[in-house]
């Protein structure tokens, strides 16, 4: 099952994003054995915090469609532990990363998720990409009291004790990216997504936000994660834009390759037919090929190309460990200071494995990242700046569009009327993860 779901998985997973909690029953499927980095030997491992060592896990998707996207983002991770480490690691001790793959498959992040706390005795998970994967670790991570790192945009609509969110919320990339289209580009939308959490939530949000201000939503249509058959979709847009239009894309993994292939042998060029991305990066761009996607645009928080000195050391470092061909791109940033983050959490409370601790240290840490300086909020999301950047003939972003400072961070979408009007505090008891204002 690691090309995609079923349509019931599918709707269950999709049902949770509003709210509803779901648990995962343990898979009989065999464990794929998993990867250690670090200093020392097996043997000499210790669990947790404990010894010479301090035990961290990694969950991606290292197979299966979502693979495109995220081994670049392990790739950060490893590069973070090994600057920590050569620089001295976490209170003295070293950090001892446990890879496992979650190989595009949410059952198999429950599993593995599983396996890193009970077995391998890790403080911490940095982990998942897709909000299906998220969704189906979460009731792992609370039922355990045990601290999840997550480097991607995302729908929001939730915020977790267990989770630390260090990827944009709606209004830290979709919202922004809506109001630049509806100013810059026009006011008829086609809504473009892979069948899952992610996609249908912000379409969700982005539906209402239209509404507000004057938008329109033409059409809307979704496949498979992982599927390919895109032509329907294209004739769709056609046929509901015949004159052009904005096409918002929150396809993920192996779909874009086709979609971007076939909108523009079908004449659905960036002048007529502006497309506006949230999951497309310098990776995935490198991965299409950036012919099949000059002119059109992607809403994040960095690209490689922003000039800040923390930026050219990152890119350097980057490609000094895994090649000059390589690019970075902002789940993979988001995933490496998430690292520095946590380390810094960790050394304020003094103690690793005191995940109450840590948690509460979190709050207020600032970094100053790639990006810029980054600041983690009491929510548990990180107040980001935004950026929109157009797609040029060398695969890197030209940006076009930058806030002049960090967003805070909204979990609960404000268009949205089941959730407009709270929010989340957890350095309050008596707020937590949902309160009204």
């Amino acid at each position: 099952m690691a090309h995609g779901l079923g349509r019931r998985k599918f709707l269950l997973y999709s049902s949770a994003a509003l709210g509803s909690t779901f648990l995962i029953k343990g898979c009989a499927t065999p464990t794929q054995n998993s990867t250690e980095t670090g200093s020392g030997t097996q043997g000499e491992q210790t669990a947790a915090g404990g010894g010479d060592t301090i035990k961290v896990g990694i969950l991606h998707s290292l197979s299966g469609t979502m693979a495109i996207s995220e081994k670049s983002v392990v790739d950060a991770e490893q590069l973070a532990i090994e600057e920590i480490n050569n620089a001295g690691g976490v209170l003295g001790k070293k950090i001892q990363a446990i890879v496992e793959d979650g190989a595009s498959d949410w059952p198999t992040f429950a599993e593995k998720a599983k396996k890193l706390i009970d077995s391998d005795k890790v403080v911490t998970v940095f982990g998942c990409w897709t909000s299906a994967s998220r969704k189906a670790v979460l009731p792992v991570f609370e039922s355990k009291n045990h601290m999840l790192w997550y480097p991607v945009q995302y729908e929001g609509q939730e915020c977790s004790k267990n989770i630390f969110y260090t990827g944009a919320a709606p209004n830290q990339q979709i919202e922004p990216a809506v109001d630049w289209l509806l100013e810059n580009k026009g006011k008829q939308f086609f809504l473009v997504g892979s069948d899952y959490v992610f996609p249908r939530t912000a379409n969700t949000i982005i539906k209402a936000q239209l509404e507000a201000k004057g938008g329109e939503t033409l059409g809307e249509d979704y496949i498979p994660l992982g599927g390919t058959e895109v032509t329907p979709i294209i004739t769709k847009i056609k046929a509901a834009l015949p004159e052009g239009g904005v096409i918002f894309n929150t396809l993920n993994g192996d779909s874009n390759v086709a979609f971007f292939k076939q909108m523009q042998g079908a004449g659905l060029t960036p002048d007529k037919y502006p497309t506006m991305s949230v999951s497309i990066a310098e990776e995935e761009v490198r991965a299409i090929g950036p012919e099949y996607l000059k002119g059109h645009y992607a809403a994040w928080n960095y690209f490689q190309s922003v000039d800040t000195p923390e930026n050219k050391k990152f890119v350097e470092a980057f490609k000094t460990k895994y090649g000059q061909d390589r690019v970075t791109n902002d789940p993979m940033e988001a995933a490496y200071i998430m690292v520095y983050l946590w380390k810094q959490a960790v050394e304020k409370a003094a103690k690793a494995d005191d995940l109450e601790a840590v948690r509460k240290a979190a709050l207020g840490q600032t970094f100053q990242a790639p990006e810029g300086m980054v600041t983690m909020n009491n929510n548990h999301h990180i107040a980001k700046t935004v950026r929109i950047g157009e797609i040029g003939t060398d695969g890197m972003f030209k940006i076009v569009y930058a806030t002049p400072k960090p967003v805070d961070p909204i979990p609960w979408n404000q268009y949205v009327a089941e959730t407009k009007g709270y929010a989340c505090d957890w350095s309050d008891a008596a707020k937590g993860g949902k309160y009204k204002m």
